[in-house]
Formats: structure tokens, sequence, C-alpha cells
């Protein structure tokens, strides 16, 4: 089983925040602005577009910037004037190009960042990042992304909170990975973290099994949070029976979970469902934000 390795610095210099917009990434986009706030980092506020036709003749024939452009980027300055009003650096940055190559390119060049994003949770293409181009983007970025999905309420003064983190595992690389995030939150939030193993029902050989599965469990989730962050974060682990999808949620709503963590990672099965798409559904489903991390 992967163990945890030194935890990663989380002195972010940037956030990234991706928006097409909607009222769904202008939540994202207060998180975003906290996160901002609360590690002294400067925001990035982005839009990847791709220019129509007849944008395209305009700045091509004529030389000159197309409406489209100009609309995106007066949309973009209004945004950034938004979120500026808390004190922080705010930069407008528009993108031309597929979302999920350009906006990971951005954080790359200005790590170490992190990527914030609204998700409508819909499956095709609208004006920006929703449904499967969010999807991409998670498992495209070697950076950590905070999602915002459709079932989280308006973020207020305050509810920016992160008393309690579920870091959700499945014992993979990516989970290890995954797990060194969930305990440096933990101590950047001074908060709690709950740890938890789904089992799938078709993993159970034999009923009389099951005691011993969960042993095995709880041993093997115990060990993965180091002695040295016990004192702050308090862990506590558990082990549930069922689909990861249903379990999941249901403890995040029974424990209040202000914040999950999940490591995805691009290819092969998972026995939590934690590939991407898997993955990506708790994102849509969850009343909390998630952050992900890719290994």
């Amino acid at each position: 089983m992967p163990v945890i390795g030194d935890r990663p610095e989380l002195n972010l210099k940037t956030i990234i925040y991706a928006t097409d917009f909607s009222l769904c990434s202008k939540n994202a986009g207060l998180y975003a602005a906290r996160m901002a706030a609360y590690f002294s980092a400067k925001l990035l506020i982005t839009h990847a577009f791709t220019l129509e036709q007849a944008a395209l003749e305009v700045e091509v024939g004529d030389r000159r910037l197309s409406q489209q452009r100009q609309k995106l980027t007066h949309l973009l300055s209004r945004a950034a004037d938004f979120l500026g009003a808390s004190s922080i650096e705010v930069i407008p940055t528009l993108l031309e190009g597929n979302p999920e190559d350009v906006i990971p390119d951005l954080a790359d060049k200005h790590e170490p960042s992190m990527i914030v994003l609204g998700t409508h949770g819909g499956g095709r293409l609208e004006r920006g990042i929703i449904g499967s181009v969010a999807e991409k983007i998670l498992r495209s970025t070697r950076w950590p992304a905070l999602t915002v999905g459709p079932q989280i309420p308006p973020l207020t003064s305050h509810t920016f909170r992160f008393e309690r983190i579920l870091f959700a595992t499945d014992f993979t690389e990516a989970a290890a990975v995954a797990a060194t995030y969930a305990v440096t939150f933990a101590e950047a939030f001074a908060a709690k973290i709950d740890v938890l193993n789904v089992i799938q029902n078709d993993a159970i050989e034999h009923p009389d099994r099951l005691l011993d599965l969960q042993t095995r469990f709880f041993n093997a989730l115990d060990s993965l949070v180091p002695q040295s962050a016990r004192e702050f974060c308090d862990p506590r682990t558990y082990v549930a029976v069922g689909g990861a999808h249903d379990k999941i949620l249901e403890h995040i709503r029974e424990r209040s979970i202000e914040l999950l963590v999940l490591g995805i990672r691009n290819t092969s099965h998972i026995s939590m469902e934690m590939r991407t798409s898997g993955a990506f559904r708790i994102i849509v489903d969850a009343p909390c934000p998630v952050l992900t991390i890719r290994s």
C-alpha cells in the first residue's frame, strides 16, 4: 500500500479561476478569491475560447478586434473588478484555445498554483467550462484543482471554512498523493480529517469475511495519516460497504464535511470508481467543494 511522503508546499503563488460567466461559475469565483486572500496569492481570472468564423475573418482580414473578443474581454474585466474588491491582486487573462489545454498550461507558467472552476455537470459545451470540459481539465492538470459543483450554496463571508475534511481513499498511488494534500490543507485551515474507504459489495466473497476486511482497512487507514499530523487533524477512520458515489455523499452529509479530497488518475479500473469519470460524478453531486489531485 502506498504511504504518505513529505507534505507538499502550499505557499501558492497563483490561483487560476476558470470561468464561463455562469451563476455556478460565479460561485467558484468567490471561492477562488477567498483562497487567493487566504494564501496571499494573486488571482488570474481566465476564460478560454475559440474564435467564431465571423470573428476570425474580422481579426485576420480587417486586423481589428472582433466583437466576440471585445465582449469576452469586457466580461473578464467586470469579473475582475467584482472579485478585486477584497484587496487581492486580480488579473483578467483571456485565453484562445481549448480549455483543457490552455488552462493547465497557464497554471504551469505560474507555479505553484491551483485551479478553481465551477461546473454545471452537463455533458455539452456552451460557452466555457462545463461538464466534460471540466473533467478534461481535472485529469490534464498536474496542480490541485478545486471544483465547485451545482449543489453548493452561494458562498458568504460566514460559510468559507474547511473545519472538517473528508479524504476518500482506495489505497492506489493516486490516493496516496492526494492524502498528502488532505493533511496539508487540514494543517493550513486547522481542520479535522475523516478518512474513508468504501468496500464494494462484489469485493466481499463471503459475508463472514466482512469483519476481516473492515479490520484490515481500518488498520491501513490509520497508517495513512502520519503521527506528526495527528494532533492537529484528529483523524477519524471509516469503512463503508456499498457504492463509492453514494457512500461518499452520505458521509459528507452525515458528518457535515466542508471539503472532499480525491486522488484521480487517467487509466485503469479503480475499485472505488475513482477514475476521473467516477470522481466527476461525485463532484457534480457533492454539497461541498472537491479538491482533486492527479497522480
